[in-house]
């Protein structure tokens, strides 16, 4: 999810009858009209129309904030009573510190979380001081000292290593100002494997980093936004918690949200707002929004420290590591491809299997693949596989091809470690230690991102 910022981009391409029946009402973009369609009556504001869309419907924004589509042909349009434009100004309320509660930095990084949307166009404005956030969600100050301020404004699929990094220096000088714990809002995309950089590159985290986003823009009246930053606020002021978290609705209702391990979660579904699951494992914590409380599922986790030192490693920005998903009637060439890359992160199936055996007239370009997958490890490629499944862990001694894998330096036996804290880990490791360190360092578990055991109950919890 991020800020609306592209329509303002987005041309009014509407077919031309339709474009030329607007004008002779004196209807524009932006301007409130009803359409009278099949004996319903809408109201709202005319938007530009997707580049994707039938050009031969019209789109307005309700009222209630949600867009609606509609065919041209047969509605009754008529321009309405232009309600003077509301400009956005910033909350005008003075906060004042409260000594006897935790300060709570939150840094944005993009998405709707802290967003107000303008209806005229459609379009959201950011509101990331700390008095717009305790005007949209007033509990935050009852809960801690707010502060806030803007790192990047970004679809978070446009993160890069450099961000990840940038993001970690501004945590190192939130912690050097002594605040309490971290909130940083996110765009839910890739959050989660943002969450895995950071729980990386922070090592010996003194304090709570609590990585929050919303499925449902602010405007909403399903929002999820200010629930899942209430409970983030209210799980780093009640409890000892000293790790990297991701924080979000457990449900589809608005009862609690989980407090998820960074290197163990993903994002299990597009759109909806309990999306966000714990791979092979158990969720931290349950923070009940209606009761306020906690309720820790598991317990090992490492208790806030003030005095510890943080240090900040980070990843080197040009590394070049590649993610390569396993399916049938592969061809040599696709491995290949990643053959002057740093490293390669394979999504194999079942316990850990490629398609490198010959048995017939029809297999032969699995010679090839092994060939070429035996000559890439010996030029220097780190491979490394893990589970297309998901779920599970891997045994590459069960079969003889799987053993073979073994010997030629494939990584990632007895692994359950999700693709993308996989693909993480080996980013950060190149870039911290030697290859041979890391690629031992690869397959031992450092922040959690390896089970000793999986819990029976992990399993599409």
């Amino acid at each position: 999810m991020f800020l609306c910022k592209r329509i303002n981009n987005m041309i009014e391409n509407y077919s031309a009858t339709i474009q030329n029946i607007l004008k002779k009402k004196g209807i524009a973009i932006g301007q409130r009209i009803s359409v009278e369609k099949d004996g319903k009556k809408y109201e709202g504001v005319l938007m530009p129309r997707s580049e994707l869309g039938d050009a031969n419907n019209i789109v307005i924004k309700l009222d209630n904030g949600y867009n609606v589509g509609l065919a041209f042909r047969g509605a009754k349009i008529a321009k309405l009573k232009q309600e003077k434009r509301v400009e956005f100004k910033h909350a005008e309320i003075k906060i004042k510190k409260d000594p006897g509660k935790k300060t709570i930095s939150i840094l944005h990084t993009g998405g709707t979380i802290a967003s107000r949307v303008d209806y005229t166009t459609g379009g959201a404005i950011a509101a990331f001081n700390p008095e717009d956030i305790i005007a949209m969600f007033p509990e935050l100050g009852q809960i801690a000292n707010i502060e806030s301020h803007l790192i990047r404004n970004m679809w978070s699929q446009d993160m890069r290593f450099a961000h990840y990094n940038l993001i970690a220096k501004e945590i190192e000088k939130e912690i050097k100002r002594g605040v309490d714990g971290i909130i940083i809002t996110h765009g839910t995309d890739t959050m989660y494997i943002t969450a895995a950089a950071l729980s990386f590159i922070l090592e010996n985290l003194p304090i709570p980093v609590i990585l929050v986003g919303a499925q449902r823009s602010s405007d909403r009246g399903s929002s999820d936004a200010g629930m899942n930053l209430t409970c983030a606020a209210k799980f780093i002021v009640d409890s000892d918690f000293g790790e990297v978290a991701i924080c979000m609705h457990e449900g589809m209702g608005d009862d609690s949200c989980l407090i998820l391990p960074a290197t163990k979660t993903r994002k299990m579904h597009t759109s909806r707002r309990d999306a966000f699951r714990p791979i092979n494992t158990l969720p931290w914590a349950r923070v009940n929004y209606l009761k306020s409380n906690i309720e820790f599922l598991k317990n090992d986790y490492k208790k806030l420290d003030k005095k510890r030192k943080l240090n900040v490693k980070t990843i080197k920005e040009d590394l070049r590591i590649g993610v390569l998903t396993m399916h049938t009637n592969m061809y040599a060439e696709e491995f290949l491809n990643y053959k002057n890359y740093d490293g390669l992160i394979i999504q194999a199936c079942g316990l850990g299997s490629l398609p490198t055996s010959e048995i017939d007239e029809f297999t032969k370009e699995h010679t090839k693949i092994w060939n070429a997958l035996e000559e890439m490890i010996k030029k220097g490629l780190v491979v490394f596989i893990t589970p297309m499944t998901i779920y599970g862990r891997f045994n590459l001694n069960v079969y003889e091809n799987q053993r073979k894998m073994l010997q030629i330096g494939i990584l990632g036996n007895n692994c359950d470690m999700t693709t993308e804290t996989a693909f993480i880990k080996l980013a950060w490791l190149l870039s911290n230690f030697p290859k041979n360190e890391a690629k031992e360092k690869m397959e031992k578990n450092l922040r959690g991102e390896i089970s000793e055991r999986t819990p029976f109950r992990s399993f599409l919890i």
